[in-house]
């Protein structure tokens, strides 16, 4: 029976922790956070993360390719994607820079962006250890959907978890 229980209680626990990566959701909107850990100090892991392209997976690029990412850390920056006969797509727009400690992006990810839904993409960097560094991203989202956000909120997090994955695996 205390063998049953448990099981039970690590079963709860584990869609407790899945499901709480979609932090709320409702008809305007949702957020949703991931965290990962990178091996590496803070130094390393925010020039791992501004690298774009050296992360982020080509399947959710418009061109098939992460090296056509580019990010530029400037007021007014891009987060940036060249296309084919000098076509290109503006992701996110910059809009803080704290090197080694926060980075946030405005705008709509994906078909967000069709949908004219924006957010604040949201990366906060905390060093635990000379080796290790705490990334918690967090992205929240306003704008209309005729089916609500519920649906999309999960699938949105399920990308960018994928992606902060690939990000804490170099």
């Amino acid at each position: 029976m205390r063998y049953r229980i448990g099981i039970v209680l690590a079963l709860w626990a584990v869609a407790t922790a899945a499901e709480a990566a979609v932090i709320s959701s409702g008809g305007g909107g949702f957020v949703v956070r991931e965290e990962v850990e990178f091996s590496g100090n803070a130094t390393n892991a925010w020039k791992h993360l501004v690298d774009i392209g050296s992360w982020w997976d080509p399947k959710h690029t418009y061109s098939g390719h992460s090296s056509n990412l580019s990010l530029t850390l400037q007021p007014g920056g891009c987060w940036c994607e060249k296309l084919d006969h000098a076509g290109f797509v503006r992701h996110l727009d910059v809009a803080l820079v704290i090197p080694e400690k926060m980075l946030r992006l405005t705008g709509g990810l994906g078909p967000l962006q069709g949908m004219g839904a924006t957010g604040a993409l949201t990366f906060t960097l905390r060093a635990v250890s000379d080796t290790a560094t705490t990334v918690v991203t967090e992205y929240s989202v306003a704008g209309y959907s005729s089916d609500g956000f519920t649906s999309l909120a999960a699938a949105v997090d399920d990308v960018l978890a994928a992606q902060m994955k690939r990000f804490a695996a170099r």
